[in-house]
């Protein structure tokens, strides 16, 4: 019922921006039901790892330390999209990112169980950054 679909990866220089997409359906997130959407992203030969979360009902945000003061959570209600605002990127940040939901309150725990427990997930988009 509840797909997730990224976009906006590509290729981006060292120290440049990028924005990535999550497309929802099969939900709404007008509703007044607690939801959380993270991204998540894996590099080449490592673990996966949480970049940031945010509460769908009240836009609380949390950050992985890497990406703080330099990436963006946001969403927009009308359109069931959670997006994440890259600048300043690194190569480090190189991998595929994942959009992942849980029909759950958000804590931190999210971003450090590395979207342990989500139920919902996307198939990922690549960002490679070069340097």
């Amino acid at each position: 019922e509840v797909h997730l679909v990224e976009s906006g990866g590509g290729l981006v220089q060292a120290g440049g921006s990028l924005r990535l997409s999550c497309a929802a359906s099969g939900l709404t997130f007008r509703d007044r039901e607690e939801w959380t959407f993270g991204w998540f992203r894996q590099a080449p030969g490592k673990e996966r790892e949480g970049v940031s979360v945010i509460n769908i009902k009240n836009g609380s945000p949390y950050y992985a330390d890497s990406v703080k003061g330099r990436f963006t959570i946001s969403k927009n209600n009308s359109l069931n999209v959670v997006y994440l605002q890259m600048d300043s990127v690194k190569p480090e940040g190189t991998g595929h990112y994942y959009c992942a939901a849980d029909h759950e309150a958000t804590s931190d725990f999210y971003l450090r169980g590395v979207g342990y427990g989500m139920d919902y997930w996307g198939e990922g988009t690549l960002v490679t950054v070069s340097s």
